[in-house]
């Protein structure tokens, strides 16, 4: 199974396309901070805006698509001149219409949604990539083209069926998003699209077996580079040095492994790694804010629940 893909079932994705926002001129949209495992996105399929989250501001054109990790509060504004309106919300079945509190001809047409992950491997892979992720796949990318008019299409109709549709689409547009390379589209480093064949490569390799000993000399070798290039070109494609990628990777697997059995904390570290349970309790409470015995009760309880 490819990188993406992988990630994408280990996470427990869940998406939810929320609102669609027809905005005129000079509209102000405020969005507040999500909780944890939670994270926003937009996809601006019409017009131009310009999104403020922590110290960026972001020019937004039809085609681009953002994703915000770290959940933080931003803000969404439209072009136009005199005194900024605020929006107004209607409901609906499968998602809510926002609009310019003073009317007016849209200028925009943007969606807006989130994703929901699990406390483990999930917060683990959004918290491993950038604070704020915006990618400009424009209106020649026939992918996106193609589910732009399925989501438009859909949210037009907004029928039976309507919210499981969508919520599959948004998982497509978080693929598309994961596998972007940086170059022309996106300048934000993404570990999951390395396009160094030999550090995607590596990447692989550390994902496939978390639990070998992955030192930085194995996996140069292995690339048939010196260790300081290798170093250099990993950083460069992943934005993380080796060691962090190889905890997180580690964690990650430990996150699934306390979940789908009765393995022992100790034993656990072992498969994934690490020489003493002491080390990977530390390492594990470092990365997720609390011990791996407490993980999996908590998250097992809530598991329960769910069903329940």
């Amino acid at each position: 199974m490819d990188t993406v893909s992988r990630l994408l079932r280990v996470a427990r994705l869940g998406a939810r396309l929320e609102k669609r926002c027809l905005l005129g001129a000079a509209t102000r949209m405020d969005v507040a901070r999500l909780g944890a495992c939670e994270v926003p996105f937009h996809v601006l399929l019409e017009g131009e805006c310009r999104l403020h989250v922590g110290g960026r501001v972001l020019d937004l054109r039809a085609g681009d698509v953002v994703l915000i990790p770290s959940g933080a509060e931003h803000r969404v504004l439209t072009p136009g001149s005199g005194r900024r309106q605020g929006t107004v919300e209607t409901a609906g079945e499968a998602f809510d219409t926002q609009r310019s509190a003073r009317g007016g001809e849209p200028v925009i047409d943007l969606f807006c949604g989130r994703y929901t992950v699990n406390a483990g491997a999930g917060a683990l892979l959004f918290r491993s990539l950038p604070e704020v992720i915006h990618v400009s796949f424009g209106p020649a990318d026939e992918v996106l083209r193609g589910l732009s008019a399925l989501l438009r299409g859909e949210a037009s109709r907004e029928g039976e069926g309507t919210e499981a549709i969508l919520s599959a689409l948004c998982t497509v547009l978080l693929a598309m998003v994961l596998r972007t390379s940086r170059g022309a589209a996106t300048a934000e480093v993404l570990w999951t699209a390395a396009s160094d064949r030999e550090i995607a490569a590596a990447v692989e390799s550390v994902l496939d077996a978390p639990g070998e000993d992955w030192t930085i000399d194995r996996l140069s070798r292995a690339a048939a580079m010196s260790r300081a290039t290798f170093l250099r070109r990993f950083s460069r494609e992943t934005g993380m040095t080796v060691g962090a990628f190889r905890t997180r990777a580690r964690l990650m697997a430990a996150a699934q492994l306390l979940l789908a059995g009765d393995a022992t904390v100790g034993a656990v570290a072992a498969q994934v790694g690490y020489q003493s349970e002491s080390a990977f309790s530390r390492a594990f409470r470092a990365e997720l804010g609390t011990t791996p015995a407490r993980f999996r009760r908590e998250q097992s309880g809530a598991s329960i629940s769910h069903r329940l």
